[in-house]
């Protein structure tokens, strides 16, 4: 009899952490990879925000916390939900956890009941159906179309939800393909959302601050009869290029927040003081360099976009945000090329071409692959041309 619980046994490794590392394996070893894999801004946490971690150091800011964050670090958020997304919570309707990821295991650890069906559109981000199949609940995925912008449209909405629907998760800007609804789109869902009571919806808002061509952020918090439904998550990682601090947050009805305080008391505790202190400034510190990055991961999306269509056998749609494009690769597989499925694609332009990229299939829909443009435009230029060359070889 196998040590490992049967629960873990539902689950498997993060894919994206996965090429990571292998990555990093390949490159110790010597060879000249360029990872396009990783999740994360390629700038460094600002000047301000460290100097706050140090001050707090100083101070003696080093002690345990409250379990779901400093009353400063609350009152912070509560006032970035006013002051961006015109939205008045409470401190205790708001909950700080170490990074996003917990935030959402311990919502659905304190939630879902077996058999309960949580809703999850795809592309996804890898974590969600696993994190709902160690809750022991059941991933109900929807696929999203190309067609559609990888959006979910309120058809398919309505014809996945049944009587077993506890929750759905909405991404925007989304990982992996950078798509982002509009207001009118969150408006149209919302329809769906408001004639089905018992639905409660989990907004991953992270990447709320990295959009494009004057994209108008929206969070369906702001739906005034969904609001009581609704936890909106986000964290400072992706917009203050935190990632290593590790400090996520949400905000939504009190019975949930009490509940993941309780899932948090018995687990990590608070997260690190530390980086609470940090993350007070950057949610009150000054915001100028965001668009400043927001315009740089613009250059570069544009540049990828345009350099991917220029690629045989490959096409890629532009995204709002994040900093993620999600090109479609499904001509170049097949018996011509000898690749049978799209991690067979990413594991050979690793291999012969020294590339990281993620399959889509990880994503939940085969047939494309994950780029990630955190990095360097010097980096991407070596990258896009060693695509080509791998995909012009494969023709």
């Amino acid at each position: 009899m196998s040590i490992v619980s049967n629960s873990l046994k539902r689950i498997k490794p993060s894919p994206t952490m996965a090429v990571t590392s292998k990555a990093r394996e390949m490159r110790a070893a010597g060879k000249d990879i360029i990872g396009l894999g990783a999740g994360e801004p390629d700038f460094d946490t600002p000047d301000n925000i460290k100097e706050a971690a140090i001050e707090a150091i100083r101070k003696g800011d080093t002690k345990y916390t409250a379990v779901d964050g400093t009353p400063a670090l609350k009152k912070a958020i509560k006032n970035k939900f006013s002051r961006e997304n015109g939205l008045s919570y409470e401190l205790d309707q708001i909950t700080v956890g170490t990074g996003g990821k917990q935030v959402l295991y311990n919502t659905f650890m304190a939630t879902v009941n077996k058999g309960d069906e949580v809703i999850i559109p795809a592309p996804y981000w890898v974590s969600y159906p696993d994190i709902i199949l160690l809750a022991g609940g059941k991933p109900k995925i929807v696929k999203c179309e190309e067609k559609d912008n990888f959006k979910l449209t309120p058809k398919k909405l309505e014809k996945a939800i049944s009587k077993k629907t506890k929750w759905i998760i909405l991404n925007s800007p989304s990982n992996p393909t950078g798509s982002a609804y509009t207001k009118k789109e969150i408006e149209e869902l919302s329809k769906v959302l408001i004639k089905n009571k018992k639905i409660y919806i989990l907004s991953d808002d992270i990447y709320e601050h990295i959009t494009y061509d004057n994209f108008k952020f929206f969070t369906i918090a702001q739906i005034k009869d969904l609001k009581d439904r609704t936890l909106t998550m986000n964290g400072v990682s992706k917009s203050y290029s935190m990632t290593g601090w590790r400090i996520g947050y949400a905000a939504g009805p009190k019975e949930i927040i009490k509940a993941i305080a309780k899932i948090q008391s018995q687990s990590t505790s608070n997260p690190t003081s530390i980086s609470q202190a940090a993350a007070v400034e950057a949610l009150n510190g000054t915001q100028d360099f965001i668009e400043d990055r927001a315009n740089s991961f613009k250059e570069r999306r544009d540049f990828v976009v345009n350099s991917l269509n220029n690629i045989n056998g490959i096409s890629c749609l532009k995204p709002e945000g994040a900093f993620y494009v999600f090109p479609n690769c499904k001509k170049l597989l097949g018996k011509k090329t000898k690749l049978k499925t799209d991690k067979d694609f990413v594991q050979k332009l690793l291999e012969k071409s020294e590339v990281a990229v993620v399959q889509g299939s990880a994503f939940g829909l085969d047939g494309y692959f994950r780029i990630s443009y955190a990095t360097s435009m010097e980096n991407l230029k070596k990258a896009m041309e060693r695509i080509r060359s791998f995909c012009n070889s494969l023709i």
